[in-house]
């Protein structure tokens, strides 16, 4: 199964191209789910239509899914949510209170990489073309495998093994509710799922991001920066789409004479930037992009008679190489100086590489684990950490 994610400052144009893709997608044979993680869905804005909570049927081999994190709680994750809201209650907090502060945060993140992992299971489509929130929410959802497995594996095991404890003693002398057997799989389900996710996501021949922006300095800027956190989090970035830009025959006023001159600067710029990544340039003068109809134009102009199922990079930002007795874990870091970066040693077998606002820990092969960070250094764009093992 096949993942293409779609990702960009806040206004660029995610959902219709999203849309878009997914519909072409549907067109040429493939079984395609267009899935919407954004809290604020506008995918049946897109398509024209009204979306419900369940998977939906809206054109042949076109299933749309907005993940609605009320419906989920109620539905996938009614244990934990029962337990939250019982432990709420017990410390004093009203019962709508209670119910509304069982909503953890990510949970909806959590529940849309689920359905990823399940339909993967299942086989149910060729392809799943993700609408996702702004850049940082989409950072948070891409790190979320990664900072589940972390928080799960640091504190689950220890409150696991107090359980039996807390159960003989605490939860004989305190009005609090303990978490149940069934509590607690469902932390481990959560724990299984997200480690099936990370192998998806990390697949450069399944999975890429697709960045959105439009000839703009700043949202040009924003998609600088999100192109390093997507390799900091080793995801595969294999297109550049371009959108809202002027076609030539815009006009002949002053006005427009200004704006395309001041487009081509920007233009410039992306290519300075990005090049030789693959880059589509949707050229149009329509503001608004509604229905099926509108939505094929502008599959036409962002891909002619391209198939959007090919991946146009194949290479994951990130890789472990065995050189002279010395391992190196190379990561491809764009736009970045080597003072912009700060490394820490967090145990034996994980490090933490900070970059601007984010932060990645990343666990270590069993090969390293205990080994001596060698040094670092930046060539070609990469961070390069060299270890060495006793």
């Amino acid at each position: 199964m096949r993942l293409i994610i779609f990702t960009g400052k806040g206004g660029v144009g995610k959902t219709s191209t999203s849309a878009a893709t997914a519909y072409r997608l549907s067109e040429l044979g493939y079984r395609t789910l267009l899935m919407s993680t954004d809290s604020a869905h506008s995918l049946g804005d897109s398509l024209d239509m009204k979306l419900g909570t369940e998977v939906m049927n809206v054109a042949e081999n076109l299933d749309v899914l907005e993940v609605d994190i009320i419906h989920e709680m109620r539905t996938r994750w009614s244990t934990i949510q029962d337990y939250i809201s019982a432990f709420m209650l017990s410390q004093g907090m009203g019962e709508i209170s209670a119910e509304e502060m069982a909503i953890l945060p990510g949970m909806e993140m959590i529940s849309a990489l689920f359905y990823v992992n399940q339909f993967n299971r299942e086989g149910r489509y060729d392809v799943i073309v993700m609408d996702t929130a702004p850049t940082g929410e989409t950072l948070r959802l891409l790190s979320f495998p990664d900072v589940t497995n972390w928080y799960i594996d640091r504190g689950f095991g220890v409150i696991k093994k107090l359980l039996g404890i807390a159960r003989a003693t605490v939860g004989k002398i305190m009005d609090m509710p303990l978490p149940s057997n069934e509590v607690m799989e469902s932390v481990e389900d959560i724990k299984r799922n997200m480690e099936d996710v990370k192998e998806i996501l990390e697949d450069p021949e399944r999975t890429t991001v697709r960045l959105v922006l439009n000839p703009e300095r700043m949202v040009i800027k924003e998609t600088m920066r999100a192109y390093t956190y997507l390799c900091l989090y080793n995801k595969n970035v294999d297109t550049l789409i371009v959108n809202r830009v002027l076609p030539k025959e815009a006009g002949d006023g002053d006005y427009f004479r200004e704006k395309l001159g001041e487009q081509e600067g920007y233009l410039d710029m992306i290519h300075s930037a990005f090049d030789p990544m693959k880059m589509r340039f949707c050229r149009t003068m329509r503001t608004e992009l509604r229905g099926t109809d509108k939505l094929r134009l502008m599959a036409d102009e962002v891909y002619g008679h391209d198939d959007p199922f090919q991946i146009h990079s194949r290479s994951s930002p990130m890789r472990f190489t065995h050189e002279g007795g010395i391992d190196n874990l190379e990561m491809r870091m764009p736009f970045v100086e080597g003072g912009d970066v700060e490394l820490f040693r967090l145990d034996p077998s994980s490090i933490m590489v900070h970059v601007g606002s984010q932060k990645r820990n990343i666990q270590l092969p069993d090969t390293l684990i205990n080994a001596d960070i060698a040094g670092a250094e930046f060539k070609d764009s990469k961070l390069i950490i060299r270890f060495k093992r006793d």
